[in-house]
């Protein structure tokens, strides 16, 4: 990483911009330009935002930004191969602790998408005939409200 950060350094020096500059003209803050300087991948939380600050910035300075990004994947796999087995089982450990509901680990930047209410096969014949059933006590009732709303009626005509 220090490698790039110090590539990143020459060019910009080479074009005669300041930290300042780069940092207005590609919307960052200037520490986020020096830390990348100085290969500080530590600074940030997320890696693959140092990544594209990476791509963006040696295009920027008209760089080949996948020369760029190649080297970047070369320093992110040879960090990440030297974690070792018992560091990633103490990790899936801790975040299973976390959240005992999920068993998989998943990555901060997947959305889980939402449930929708889903219907059983089996609960769906159920609440059909259980609606037709309300439905029909419904109609009969009317009815029924009906015929005896007919004999008052009549009953009051005779009178």
């Amino acid at each position: 990483m220090k490698e790039i950060g110090e590539d990143l350094k020459e060019a910009r020096e080479n074009i005669g911009l300041s930290i300042e500059e780069v940092a207005s003209d590609l919307k960052l803050r200037p520490t986020q330009i020096e830390n990348i300087e100085a290969g500080n991948a530590d600074a940030f939380k997320d890696i693959f935002y140092l990544k594209y600050l990476i791509r963006d910035y040696s295009k920027y300075l008209g760089l080949s930004c996948e020369d760029k990004v190649d080297e970047f994947n070369e320093y992110l796999f040879d960090h990440t191969s030297r974690i070792s087995i018992d560091d990633i089982r103490k990790a899936k450990k801790k975040a299973d602790k976390k959240d005992k509901n999920n068993s998989r680990v998943a990555s901060p930047y997947t959305v889980e998408k939402k449930e929708r209410f889903k219907l059983n096969k089996k609960t769906l014949p159920i609440l059909v005939v259980v609606f037709i059933l309300l439905l029909s006590l419904l109609v009969s009732n009317i009815l029924k409200e009906d015929d005896n709303s007919n004999k008052t009626e009549k009953v009051e005509v005779i009178k």
